[in-house]
């Protein structure tokens, strides 16, 4: 496993989970000079379309839109992302290896369980991870600083947003990468999916931008209260 520590760890069930909920604010981030990272838990083997290679391609062509640093890929069963020791200690090395500040997790109110699941998996790994004598032979303990719920298929009210307006369209990129996922050709089947997802993705970050007073934006849930150290007049992040 690479060595490089990250300031930004996003989890996804699915590759391509971590591009709709927040492909524009990793890029962003990176643009910026933080260390990014995308952690998918499955091959997404049990997809309506696409294959385990086609989508490793995929998602690695999405990473260098979005010029993450590291994407990894956990192998667990997809539709299998229940609780056990296993997982989370998996994860619990991902963590003390990379020693991300924050970390990104799909919200659970969604209409794919293994999203909700998938957060529950991370967030439990994230506090596991802090623990000096959960298994020190995983590594030295890490603190994740901060752990912050993106949105992958609902359309909910976000705490807080963040302005994409100048990456929207690498996030455009990103996911018309999963050609499989998201384009009906000869050989798939119709899904939610192929009915203009991208297009709904992309409204959906005009809504949230709308909301926000900016083009272009992307909502966000905290898990703890965030405290400002001053007040933002008028400035938008």
């Amino acid at each position: 496993m690479e060595e490089t520590t990250l300031d930004i760890l996003a989890f996804g069930a699915h590759a391509d989970d971590v591009e709709i909920g927040m492909g524009g604010t990793l890029k962003k981030m990176a643009e910026e000079g933080k260390k990014t990272g995308i952690c998918d838990l499955t091959e997404a083997e049990l997809s309506s379309n696409g294959t385990v290679f086609k989508r490793h391609h995929e998602a690695r062509h999405a990473g260098e839109i979005l010029s993450v640093t590291t994407r990894l890929n956990m192998k667990f069963p997809d539709r299998g992302l229940t609780l056990s020791d296993d997982k989370i200690s998996a994860l619990v090395k991902i963590i003390r290896t990379k020693k991300p500040q924050v970390v990104f997790v799909p919200y659970a109110e969604d209409r794919h369980p293994d999203h909700g699941h998938a957060a529950q998996l991370v967030e439990e790994a994230v506090f596991s991870a802090g623990i000096r004598k959960y298994q020190p032979n995983l590594g030295e303990a890490h603190k994740v600083t901060r752990i912050y719920y993106y949105f992958i298929n609902g359309f909910h009210r976000p705490q807080f947003t963040i302005n994409i307006t100048n990456q929207i369209e690498a996030k455009k990129q990103a996911l018309e990468a999963y050609e499989s996922q998201f384009t009906l050709s000869s050989d798939s089947v119709a899904t939610p999916l192929t009915n203009g997802y991208v297009n709904k993705v992309i409204y959906r970050e005009y809504l949230y931008g709308k909301e926000s007073g900016v083009d272009y934006a992307e909502g966000f849930m905290a898990k703890s209260l965030m405290c400002l150290e001053e007040f933002p007049l008028g400035e938008r992040i």
